[in-house]
Order: C-alpha cells, then structure tokens, then sequence
C-alpha cells in the first residue's frame, strides 16, 4: 500500500479493505464494521485520486466518446445515464476462466477493484446495473452508498464463485441509483424460472420515480444463462422475465429500461423475443449502426484455452415510446483491445461497459 498522505489515509482505509473470507457469517461483521464510515459522503474526485494512485504503475486507462444521437427533440429536464456492465467476478477471473493471454498480475483484486470504480467514477451514471458482483459486501455497497447511491444486491443461488477455493461469497446482480434524483417506489427480486422450473439465474426490478419530472420508470437488471447449448433455456428465461416485468409496467404503462448480459447474440430466440415484445422495446447500442438496426461487432472479447470469442452478449433495452436516447458511449476499438484481448492490465473486465443517456418523450400519454 503507498502512502497517501493525511488527507487521504482515511479514505483509503475504506477503498483497500476486503473481506478475508467469502463466509456469508462474515458479510455481516464487515457492514457493522463499516457502518459509521457509511455515513461519512465520499467525494467522487477524492475517490477518483485514490484510484489512480492505486493505478499509478498501469497503463492509463482508455478513451472512449460518446456519440450524440439525440433527435431534434428538446428536453425540459437532466438527461438519466445509466450505466451496464458485467464486471467479472474475481472469484471466476482468477480461479475459473482462464483467460490465457491475461497475466495473473493484471486480475489482482487490490488493483483491478480500482479500475472498476474508475470506470465507473469516470462516466458518473445516475444509475448502475451490474453482474458478477461478488465484492458487493466489502467495496461496492460501502463506498457507493457513500457516494450518494440507494444499493441493492441479488446473488444467484447456486453462485459458480463458491465452488473457488478463498472465494467472497456468491455473485449475482446489483443495482445501484442516486437518491437525490430518484425514489424507490417497489422492488422485486426476480428468480428467473425455465419450463416451470426454477434457475439459477436471478434479475432486479426497480420502480422509480424521478424526482425532477415526477415521471415513473422501471429499471431492471439480469444476467442470463451462458454458454452453447442453452439457448432454449436462455429464451424461457427471457420469456420469464418478460412476463414479470409486463406486470411490473401495467403492461409498459411505466417507461422501461432494462439492462443485461443476456448470453445471446442477436440471432438467438431470446432477443428477438425482446424485440419483438408488447412492451415495444428496442435497444439502445443499435442506434450506433449507420442504419440503427445493427447491434455492435462485440461486447465482449477474451482468448480462453477453447480459442478465440469475439461475441455481442450485452444490451440496454428501453421502451421506445416512451424514452429517447440521447447519446451512448462507444466501444473500444480492436486496436485499444489489443492482441491479448480482455481482461488486461488497461481494462479489468472481459465485457465493455455500455452507457447511454435517456430523455422522456414529451408526450408521456403517446400510445404503444
């Protein structure tokens, strides 16, 4: 650990404390222990500083542009950002999906925890759906809550992490809000169910309101499951949530968004069953395609012992009618990818963050 001066050993107290064991008994310790510190606001910019001393001997992290693709339409309130992202988790990073070209190096949690939170302290979104979160306990719901953030954490039930020697715990989904833009109206915690039978896999449903419109949305997050051969398991899925979320909405009367890694390129069932839904959703990342109908190349890309996968997994859905898209981040090139593809030392997932800015329509009573 470097030193950091007086100004900064106090927080920095907080930003490198981990869990030693994945118990779930200890979850609770770690809270209680952390709780006065919880109240104590953090500063995003003092936090961001910490990073990047941690990060100091790394290469600098990558530039990436938003690209504006707001219709000439005018808004009368803040754009909402929200921000997706399969985060790896680090039980799995390390002792699980050998990532042949990654060195073990660049997957230690001390360093890659700050990569993390740079990313996102980088591109400040209102609100932030995440997957593969099994350090929620010790980092993500201390310091975000900190940060202004409501934080709400799902894991899956049988979580793949326990099965690693020195695991933390579980993974599953978390989302995280700003409280001072938005209320908590309802919240579910969603088992995904496949031909009747329950899953592994596990989504979050959040009904906001947004406190400068008054306007009600839903923001839901999931993460399907993997791998060849489960297609028609990954489509009762979507199926599933599809149907809990049409409750949810009163039939999308409530604008929705909902963000995910799905496991699916577009040509699986289950994303056309989202775009072809009654709740009249599209996604966001085809509006950087020359047509808008195109999803990108890749939204994740690793070297595993298998080969090489270059696969489109990750989306950000939204009720068309109801929400405009203003603008959404571009990927990173093949060139800043690089030939040892993700994780690395510059990025510390193997999936691309995927951020985008909505705008209510104007006419909030336009019909589907």
């Amino acid at each position: 650990v470097c030193s950091m001066g007086n100004s900064t050993s106090r927080l920095y107290s907080v930003l490198a404390k981990t869990l030693s064991s994945g118990a779930v008994s200890q979850h609770q310790d770690c809270l209680e222990q952390l709780d006065a510190a919880r109240l104590d606001p953090i500063d995003p910019k003092h936090l961001l500083e910490e990073c990047q001393i941690v990060l100091q001997k790394r290469p600098p992290r990558f530039q990436r542009n938003f690209v504006n693709l707001k219709k000439n339409t005018a808004s009368n309130h803040r754009p909402i950002r929200v921000m997706q992202w399969n985060i790896l988790a680090q039980a799995l990073g390390e002792g699980k999906d050998n990532f042949v070209q990654c060195p073990m190096e660049a997957l230690k949690w001390e360093e890659r925890k700050c990569l993390i939170l740079e990313e996102i302290l980088a591109y400040k979104p209102d609100i932030l759906c995440l997957q593969e979160v099994d350090h929620y306990f010790d980092t993500f719901e201390p310091l975000l809550s900190r940060l202004g953030y409501q934080c709400t954490f799902f894991p899956k039930p049988w979580s793949p992490c326990l099965d690693v020697e020195r695991n933390n715990g579980p993974d599953g989904c978390a989302l995280f809000f700003l409280k001072d833009r938005f209320e908590l109206i309802n919240s579910s915690n969603i088992r995904l169910t496949a031909m009747k039978l329950k899953t592994n896999q596990v989504a979050i449903a959040q009904t906001l309101k947004c406190s400068e419109t008054g306007r009600l949305f839903c923001i839901a997050v999931t993460h399907l499951k993997a791998r060849t051969g489960w297609e028609r398991f990954r489509s009762a899925q979507g199926c599933d949530l599809l149907q809990n979320l049409k409750s949810i909405t009163q039939g999308a009367k409530i604008p929705l968004i909902i963000c995910g890694d799905f496991n699916a390129e577009p040509t699986e069932e289950v994303y056309r069953e989202f775009s072809n839904s009654s709740l009249n959703l599209n996604s966001a990342y085809k509006l950087l395609s020359p047509d808008g109908q195109s999803e990108p190349p890749y939204t994740t890309w690793k070297i595993r012992p298998s080969g090489e996968c270059r696969h489109t997994l990750d989306y950000i859905w939204y009720s068309q009618h109801a929400l405009n898209v203003n603008s959404a981040l571009g990927l990173l090139t093949e060139e800043q990818i690089g030939p040892n593809r993700l994780p690395s030392f510059n990025y510390p997932s193997d999936h691309l963050s995927l951020v985008c800015d909505f705008s209510f329509n104007q006419d909030p009573d336009r019909l589907l």
